[in-house]
């Protein structure tokens, strides 16, 4: 398995994580007032600010973790370079990514349109800023296994 397979299921595996010890974590403390009230944006706003933070700086610290367990145990350095072939499938990734998002938050406004609570505009948000991740990390290792 080539580093950049490694790469693409340590990333997917830490999102799967991170999105679900931190949503267990915050469920308890939904607040229970009515669908309008300023507690319920309050709590979505701190879910979707802390989530987005929690999830950068986890990234970081694992992925130094990772570079670190794979020297030490390969012996190799992680590569310096991205040849066309990285720099395609990250731009693959990314694409695939964005039109998940995109697509998310379009249908997150619409939800807005058809008079659906607030709540369903804050929880397809963050959804489908999950899926995203999770379809960019596997779009990487699937190109990196079979190709572009």
């Amino acid at each position: 398995m080539t580093y950049q397979e490694k790469k693409s299921i340590v990333s997917l595996i830490s999102t799967l994580l991170i999105f679900a010890i931190y949503c267990l974590y915050m469920y308890p403390r939904h607040p229970e007032g009515g669908l309008k009230s300023m507690e319920t944006f309050r709590y979505w706003g701190t879910f979707v600010l802390i989530l987005t933070l929690l999830s950068i700086v986890a990234h970081i610290i694992i992925s130094i973790l990772f570079n670190i367990i794979f020297r030490m145990t390969t012996g190799e350095k992680e590569p310096k370079f991205a040849d066309e072939l990285d720099k395609l499938i990250d731009l693959k990734a990314n694409r695939i990514s964005f039109f998940i998002f995109i697509f998310g938050f379009l249908l997150a406004m619409g939800s807005l349109v058809f008079y659906q609570p607030s709540q369903v505009m804050f929880i397809i948000l963050i959804v489908s800023g999950f899926f995203s991740d999770i379809t960019g990390s596997l779009t990487k290792l699937y190109h990196y296994r079979r190709g572009v």
